[in-house]
């Protein structure tokens, strides 16, 4: 069984003793926490907050424990149902909710489930505000409502709808363009939500002819479903079988967009928001963002716009916040997650749908095609386990030193920049394990740079 509390929220394995797996119990402790956090927060009388879920099986369950809890917290629930992360961010700002809690794990299996925290401005808390929910999580004193000033509950349908609506609204969304284009789409939506919100969407910009692949809303993940190549052989089998333009995937809670081009490659989740960026930005003057472990793809196509391209600590939370510093005009994270703050400041897979299939409808020729015109980077992902009575900072600092005449940047963990390659070690907070991605123009090189990370980490450690 497994239970992490971190400062957006708490996800773990259901069942098991309270503490060890995401148990009744443990949903109950940290939604009053996090209720108590809003309260302490807000003035208005009535405390609104707005709860939706994604399909995974768990998900009733979690969301009548939830809703409970606010309930006897004295809060009024606004319960829009099946939904995506981006789709709860923004009835948060529709509903004028004090905050919101999207229940789901995200790109993690069936047996998980997880409680997101989100302000009233329908972002992710941030970190210090995290850390305020945590400590009251483990105080144990909450005080709930009496009978008399109990929270009520108000189920809303539609807000899925909504959330398209908003984006048909934008001008960067060139209707006209994709309906002419007449789309050939095959979709997985892993049997999550994406399964009721893709199809509506794509329906919505014009795109008629579409192969669904898993998007029975059941919970019942068919593969994987982190949208990663390995775990994506059926649709790329279906992009060739039905002779499609494109393949969408994407992951549970519908925040991360991977894409498949006509011949059945992978277009690459970290191209998803470098195509974004480029389209948006030949439109749009200005800057970016995406985190440390993304490509530098996404500061070549920004720094050819004449914009400047600034990286943030990993986490959407971090990402974000660079963006609002920077006034960025489009941002994300190289996992697929494309945060388009014309819409709202969340990654958001329906917008990036939108936005891509746009940016394809223009350039007017195939996806391969388009994916050619990017620079090519490959990252190597790798980890290094370390002994637990190992310090993971002492080691992060003595490859600081070691490396202290090339470039490097220290706000999460240690980048290394070797001209246009890169080395990232990010220590984990859960686990004593470092993380190592390196980035070169082939795979090989990428590889090597690792590992001579590494072995620098195994001398260091001797």
């Amino acid at each position: 069984m497994a239970l992490i509390k971190s400062i957006s929220g708490i996800r773990g394995t259901i069942g098991g003793k309270p503490g060890d797996g995401l148990s009744p119990v443990d949903v109950v402790k940290f939604s009053a926490a996090f209720a108590q956090w809003v309260k302490q927060n807000n003035t208005p009388k009535n405390i609104k907050i707005v709860i939706g879920r994604d399909a995974r099986i768990s998900g009733p369950m979690v969301n009548h424990l939830v809703v409970g809890t606010l309930m006897g917290m004295g809060i009024d629930v606004v319960d829009i149902g099946l939904s995506t992360t981006p789709t709860v961010e923004l009835a948060v700002v529709m509903e004028k909710a004090q905050g919101g809690i999207v229940l789901t794990a995200s790109h993690n299996p069936k047996q998980w489930n997880a409680l997101k925290l989100l302000n009233h401005k329908g972002e992710f808390i941030s970190a210090n505000d995290g850390e305020v929910v945590l400590h009251i999580a483990e105080k144990q004193d909450t005080a709930y409502a009496e009978v008399g000033h109990l929270g009520n509950y108000i189920q809303l349908d539609g807000y899925i709808d909504k959330h398209i609506d908003e984006i048909l609204k934008l001008p960067a969304v060139d209707l006209e363009s994709i309906k002419k284009r007449d789309f050939k789409v095959v979709i997985d939506c892993v049997n999550s939500t994406g399964g009721i919100a893709v199809p509506r969407l794509l329906k919505a910009l014009g795109v008629n002819q579409i192969t669904e692949l898993y998007c029975v809303p059941d919970g019942h993940f068919p593969h994987n479903p982190e949208p990663l190549p390995e775990h994506l052989h059926d649709i790329s089998k279906a992009v060739l079988k039905n002779k499609a333009d494109l393949g969408i995937v994407v992951d549970p809670d519908v925040d991360r967009l991977a894409l498949i081009s006509e011949d059945g490659d992978m277009f690459g989740e970290e191209y998803t928001l470098v195509a974004v960026a480029d389209y948006i930005l030949k439109q749009k003057k200005g800057n970016t963002v995406s985190n440390l472990s993304s490509t530098r793809a996404l500061r070549d196509i920004t720094e050819a716009h004449g914009g400047i391209y600034n990286a943030a600590a990993v986490g959407e939370v971090n990402v974000v916040e660079k963006m609002k510093e920077t006034n960025a005009v489009i941002g994300g994270e190289g996992n697929g997650g494309v945060i388009y703050p014309e819409l709202h400041y969340g990654r958001d897979a329906l917008v990036g749908i939108a936005l891509f299939l746009s940016h394809l409808a223009q350039f007017k020729k195939s996806a391969s095609m388009l994916r050619s015109t990017y620079p090519t980077y490959h990252i190597s992902k790798n980890k290094i386990e370390l002994t637990p009575e190992i310090n993971t900072d002492r080691v992060l600092k003595s490859i600081q030193e070691k490396y202290k005449k090339q470039p490097i940047n220290t706000i999460d963990g240690v980048k290394i920049e070797f001209d246009k390659e890169w080395v990232h070690l990010r220590k984990s907070n859960t686990e004593p394990i470092i993380r190592i991605y390196a980035e070169s123009k082939s795979q090989t090189t990428a590889e090597n740079l690792a590992d001579k990370i590494i072995s620098d980490i195994k001398d260091l450690i001797k």
